[in-house]
Parts: structure tokens; sequence; C-alpha cells
């Protein structure tokens, strides 16, 4: 029997995913899977052979955080002997993400297989009619799919809004940058929330939203980060993978997303928001047990059941953080558990935001 979920445990988790390279395939069929155009992982030796097999299928390189959560939630059941566990990243293309599917669900025959869908919804959502009896769950911004396709999503208001009310305390030029992904319904809930914790606890602050327009590329996030910086951020939010490194070199807050962040730049991460993906892959698990199902996991992210959080405020940045901050944003958080605040969603485009993308 696993133990209860720790998000300590996951966080440790979360850091040894981003320090651990992907290493060779061990079988001929991972072999074809690389020449999709994707990275191979080992399967987990811990579980036994009637542990069920699970699949993580990525678009993006696991050091992007999003998809680095969910592998990490996969690598700690695996490591627990819930799961066997094989991965392929790196799928960047809807034709590659297809193919590795299908040569995964027709040679290694997965009881399951968990991804992200965004950037290849038809191909995933095709292949998984293909075959009804494997459990497919991913993240996507539709609806499940009868019978096999669930879906989730992540759903981290509640820490951006909690993120929000640091940034908006500890700016001292009333300018706060943002750079995210894109300008859909799941990056814009948690910039919106941001914003509105931001206006909390700083009624004067301007919060500046800029757009890169592909989840990964942390040469564009920088530069976006840069632009923030010159027209007089002192804060930076890293909804993107290359805005912490901006923050250090001028030498500003920033927070951090998706994983605990702090360890890229101690003196600068304030906190980050934490998505933990395990109470989504236990679902998951269980519908190995009791048959595919076609349902939203969305709520299994949230911060109440334990799918997301933020990390714990690191008063060692520059500039410091002021008790009084520390003590607004932890009573924030005690309402929004016990269930007397609820964030608001709001997945329209941050009003003001520009394209910084250029793609």
């Amino acid at each position: 029997m696993r133990q209860p979920f720790s998000p300590r445990a996951a966080r440790r988790t979360l850091r040894r995913v981003r320090t651990t390279a992907a290493v060779a395939a061990s079988s001929l069929a991972l072999l074809a899977l690389a020449a999709c155009g994707g990275s191979t992982g080992e399967e987990s030796e811990t579980a036994d052979g009637d542990a069920p097999l699970v699949y993580g299928v990525f678009a993006t390189p696991l050091e992007e955080p999003w998809d680095g959560a969910i592998h990490a939630a996969l690598a700690e059941a695996a490591d627990e002997g819930e799961i066997r566990y094989q991965h392929v990243d790196n799928l960047s293309t809807a034709d590659a993400m297809e193919r590795a599917l299908r040569d995964i669900a027709e040679n290694e025959q997965p009881d399951a297989i968990v991804g992200d869908a965004f950037a290849a919804e038809d191909a995933v959502r095709a292949v998984a009619a293909d075959y009804p009896d494997i459990v497919f769950a991913f993240g996507s911004g539709g609806k499940p799919q009868e019978p096999n396709f669930s879906v989730f999503d992540n759903w981290l208001q509640d820490p951006a809004y909690l993120a929000g009310m640091l940034a908006g305390g500890l700016t001292e030029s009333d300018t706060i940058g943002v750079v995210g992904a894109m300008p859909i319904p799941e990056v814009n809930r948690i910039v919106n929330a941001f914003i509105a914790g931001a206006t909390e606890t700083n009624p004067d602050a301007t919060v500046k939203v800029s757009f890169i327009n592909t989840f990964f590329d942390p040469a564009a996030a920088k530069q976006a980060a840069q632009a923030h910086l010159s027209a007089g951020a002192d804060v930076l939010f890293a909804e993107r993978d290359g805005v912490i490194a901006a923050a250090e070199e001028a030498d500003v807050p920033a927070i951090g997303m998706m994983v605990d962040q702090e360890e890229e730049a101690p003196g600068h991460v304030a906190t980050s928001l934490i998505w933990h993906m395990r109470p989504t892959v236990d679902a998951v698990v269980a519908q190995v047990s009791d048959g595919a199902e076609a349902v939203d996991l969305g709520e299994y992210s949230f911060m109440k059941v334990g799918g997301s959080e933020l990390a714990e405020l690191n008063t060692d940045i520059v500039g410091g953080i002021p008790d009084d901050l520390v003590a607004a944003v932890e009573d924030k958080e005690a309402q929004i558990m016990d269930g007397s605040f609820v964030t608001p969603v709001d997945e329209t485009t941050p009003a003001g935001s520009v394209d910084a993308g250029g793609k």
C-alpha cells in the first residue's frame, strides 16, 4: 500500500526530474518511438509484473515544467510500486504524436497512456477512439470523449491568486511583468487570478502581460521578460521557462511555475505555483481496475484536494518579504482551504496583453 500523498515528497521527486536526463530505450519498440522524433526513457524496475503498465507521452522535453510535473507524478507512482512506467517526450508535431501513440498502443499494449494533447488534440483523440480498451488521460482544453478519453488540466488559479498577492506586495515600482505561453483558457485563468491577487494587496499595481505563442522557448521568454524590466517591472511571474534567468540578471524577485523553482535562483525566486499531478495519476490508475471511462479529472488539481499549492515563501530573496505580507498570503490560503474564499475563474484574454512571440 502506498503512503498518503505528500507534497514534500512530491517536491523532492519534481526536483529530481528536473536534474535527471532521459536515458536510452530498452526495447526495439522504444527505438521505433525515437524514430518518431521523441526521446524515450527506461521502464521503472520497482513495480512487479502485475502492476499496470502506464506510458507517459509528452509533446515537449521534460525540462518544460508542465510535462515535467506529470512525469514526476508518474515516476513517483512507479517508485512506490503502483505502476510500471515508460515514457517518450519531445513529440513536437501532431504527426509524431500520433505515430508514437499508435506504436505504443499496438506493440506495447499498455493499460493506460497519460500525456498532453494541446498541440495534437485531433490526433490524440483519433488514436484513443481506435483503442477503446486502453485508458487515455490527457491534458486538454476540450471535453472527455466516450468511451475512454479522460481530460485534465492545470487548475492553478488558487496558488496563482496567492502568488499575485505576493507580487503586489513586493513591487516598489507598482509594475509587475508576466510572460505566458499563449492566450488560451488554461493560461488565461492562471494569469487573471494572478492579476486579481496582485490588485488585492496593491490596488495601484499595473500587471503587464506578454505571450510568446509557444509552450517552450526559454530564449523568447527571457527576451519578453527583459522587455517588461525595461518598462519598469521589478517583479516577474515566470509562467514560462526562461523568465527566472532574466530576473536573476536584473536582481529582482520572480515567481516560478509548475514546480518549485527556488533552486534555479535561490536569491530571487520568491515562491512557485506547484502542480501536484499525483491525485490525478491515482484516479487514472483506479480506472485501470474499474474500467476505462471518459471523465473530467480537473477537480484533482485543485488546492483543496492536494492537487496544487504555493511553494513555501522564500524570505531570503533580494529585498526580503515583509512579515505582514507573509501573514496576508497565509490567511488567504487558509480561506481557500476552508472554502470561505473561492478564487474567481476568468478564462478571457487578459486586458492589455501583448503578443511577444512573433510566431
